[in-house]
């Protein structure tokens, strides 16, 4: 299926936080990447978001070139081809990106859309969060406010943050000390702001102790609770429309529990990185482990070529990230949701 218009985006967004379910929003660098979320989203029967990253799309574009709007613009392209062939809906996203590359990544890539959208084409991204989670409040919305009303006009779904998730993703860093958890007081601005933008359609990460990595059990304390908290400020003060679509960062090695409660809390989507680079590159260790003397040329040897083939062990990695897409849909309680009709 195409991926998901505005009008369908919008659809699965309400369905999920209606059916207390949630998105994966899985982050990809390159096409055997995008090509294992399609597979693990499709085979579980969900829909879902793919997202680019700064660095991941700096990445996508070539050691040599290093354009992160480029590889960004190339990896959506790869999509809107494939997923006609998956009989699933999926949101094309692009993450955490900072007020000083708004210029390299998110601006160009909106300026691509308007080009497409004059010409008659379907928007290349369906929604793009911009990072202002490092900034005073103030700063942080009055550059969402710009963001969102240009966004409306494009039928795009803009992600903010508030407070910020700690530890460290492309790039991005949560420094110690900083504000993990979001207040009502900061949701009440955001609603005041945002929600006068009339159409526009927004999700909000709000932090509760959400740190970016894994990390042993016992190391991350996660309140979910902080989450009810603002949404019954936000409620309280203007009514059950504003209640916020919200967005669950750093939920890679977060418990079951913990993210089931935070779905009952109006969670729509979350983010899985780093445990889909574990899957993605254990199974390239386990092949090379098992077939050290064919990847290599050991003492002399020729080694096999059928081993050192990038296709015999990408194909390997494209499978297991697949698998690990099926675990998070699971988990986020997605599993069957798909809006697809065949």
């Amino acid at each position: 299926m195409p991926i998901a218009n505005y009008e369908m985006y919008c659809r699965m967004l309400d369905r999920a936080r209606e059916g207390r379910f949630a998105y994966p929003a899985i982050n990809v660098t390159s096409l055997t990447t995008a090509n294992a979320v399609l597979k693990g989203l499709a085979e579980s029967k969900s829909d879902g978001i793919i997202q680019v990253s700064t660095g991941g799309g700096a990445f996508a574009s070539g050691l040599a070139v290093k354009d992160m709007a480029l590889g960004a613009i190339s990896i959506a392209e790869h999509v809107h081809r494939v997923a006609e062939r998956y009989p699933i809906y999926v949101a094309l996203h692009t993450d955490h990106c900072q007020a000083d590359k708004l210029g390299k990544l998110v601006i160009p890539l909106v300026e691509e859309t308007e080009k497409r959208r004059a010409a008659g084409k379907p928007n290349l991204f369906s929604s793009h969060m911009f990072d202002g989670s490092a900034l005073p409040l103030k700063e942080n919305l009055d550059i969402a406010v710009k963001l969102l009303e240009r966004f409306r006009r494009n039928e795009l779904i803009l992600e903010i943050e508030v407070g910020v998730v700690g530890g460290e993703e492309d790039g991005v860093t949560g420094e110690a000390g900083a504000k993990l958890y979001t207040t009502p007081e900061d949701t009440l601005e955001v609603a005041r702001r945002l929600n006068a933008i009339k159409g526009g359609r927004y999700l909000l990460a709000a932090t509760f102790g959400n740190v970016h990595g894994v990390y042993k059990p016992g190391h991350v304390k996660l309140k979910p609770e902080v989450l009810k908290e603002c949404q019954d400020a936000v409620v309280r003060q203007y009514g059950e429309s504003a209640r916020f679509f919200l967005v669950f960062h750093g939920g890679s090695g977060s418990s079951r529990e913990e993210i089931h409660e935070a779905i009952g809390y109006g969670v729509v989507k979350m983010n899985i990185d780093t445990d889909m680079q574990y899957a993605f590159t254990r199974s390239i260790a386990d092949h090379i482990f098992r077939n050290y003397d064919g990847v290599l040329k050991v003492d002399g040897e020729v080694g096999d070529k059928k081993t050192y083939d990038p296709r015999s062990y990408l194909s390997l990695a494209e499978n297991a990230m697949a698998e690990r897409v099926k675990v998070a849909v699971k988990e986020l309680k997605g599993v069957g949701t798909t809006m697809f009709k065949a």
